[in-house]
């Protein structure tokens, strides 16, 4: 290692990567681990040398393991799904040979939402028909209304139920065009700096006042945490749907539980959307409820606009959170805790400077 002021040398180079890398003898033993897997792995670099990397890590790809184990070819999976105890995470994985020592290996894994967030011009999957669609049929919508109003001046006091119901069914029709539109919307809020807290009570009392049923809301904030750079509006409607889904993923089990915790994380580096520049994201909001937690087949698309577990749910809730996250240059992520019984959202952002 060099000295101190001259050019770091590999050891702090490694140590300061955003994400996880990993040294691989020929036996697929660990033998050298940075900061950014002890976090991932949630061990320590003790802990994790002279340990077989897929008896601490399990991929469910096989073709993963297949090809570690018979090919000496560099490797690039993208999404793949990795196991570390009981908590379960996608991730983008590369496996890469030292040609200078047969048999050794470098592997890195970085969260894929990261990856799907920081494209310069993605859009989310599927948003584009629906934007247009809304537009063509927001109009005909208010002539639909003001006929059922007037149809209903006219029936039998037995009838007009019937009529309401029209009225009824196009305001949550256009309820749900209106959310589709902010979700396709290209033009983002500015953002300022805020104090997260006042957000985040601002949300918990909307949704308090919509009503938690049994569910008990617990609050853990760090209260030493400096303002973020965010939209107020934004922030405040992400924290709303996170905590209304939690809520009606734990209503009706025994002792249901939401716990909202605040809490500074160093190292946890986004590539931004803008190219050519990172944003530092130390600021973590999660939302942690004990419910059955999301079918795991639908784990990988839960911020996919449509796609939701809900019976009646229209699957637009989280990929709105998607999209308001990402235009504050931050990151959302769903976690499950089979081990604990535990759902996680952790919505990272960045801090006012």
């Amino acid at each position: 290692m060099s000295e101190q002021g001259g050019d770091p040398g590999p050891a702090v180079q490694i140590a300061g990567l955003g994400f996880a890398l990993v040294l691989l003898d020929p036996d697929m033993r660990i033998t050298e681990a940075n900061p950014a897997t002890e976090e991932m792995l949630g061990r320590s670099a003790h802990r994790l040398v002279g340990q077989p990397l897929f008896e601490v890590v399990s991929i469910d790809d096989l073709r993963v393991t297949a090809h570690s184990r018979e090919d000496a070819a560099p490797l690039v999976a993208r999404g793949v799904t990795i196991r570390t105890g009981a908590v379960e995470r996608r991730v983008n994985l590369t496996m890469s040979p030292l040609p200078t020592h047969p048999g050794w290996r470098v592997v890195t894994l970085s969260d894929a939402g990261q990856d799907e967030m920081a494209e310069p011009g993605r859009k989310p999957a599927g948003l584009t028909a629906p934007a247009v669609l809304a537009h063509e049929i927001k109009n005909p919508l208010a002539a639909i209304r003001g006929a059922g109003q007037l149809i209903a001046r006219k029936l039998d006091p037995k009838d007009r139920p019937l009529a309401d119901l029209i009225g009824t069914e196009v305001t949550r029709i256009a309820s749900l065009i209106d959310r589709m539109q902010r979700i396709g919307a290209r033009g983002a809020e500015p953002n300022v700096a805020l104090n997260l807290h006042e957000a985040v009570r601002n949300a918990i009392a909307t949704v308090r006042g919509a009503g938690l049923g049994s569910v008990e809301l617990i609050e853990e904030f760090d209260p030493s945490l400096p303002p973020v750079l965010a939209n107020q509006g934004a922030l405040e409607q992400v924290v709303i749907n996170l905590l209304a889904n939690a809520r009606d993923a734990c209503a009706g089990i025994d002792s249901a539980q939401i716990i909202v915790r605040t809490r500074y994380v160093s190292g946890l580096i986004f590539n931004a959307i803008r190219p050519g520049r990172s944003v530092r994201l130390p600021i973590e909001l999660t939302i942690t409820d004990n419910g059955p937690g999301i079918p795991p087949e639908l784990r990988d698309h839960v911020f996919e606009p449509f796609v939701s577990s809900k019976k009646g749910g229209q699957g637009l809730g989280l990929a709105l959170v998607h999209r308001l996250v990402r235009d504050m240059e931050g990151r959302v992520a769903h976690e499950r805790d089979g081990k604990a019984g535990l759902t996680h959202f952790r919505v990272h952002l960045p801090v006012s400077r």
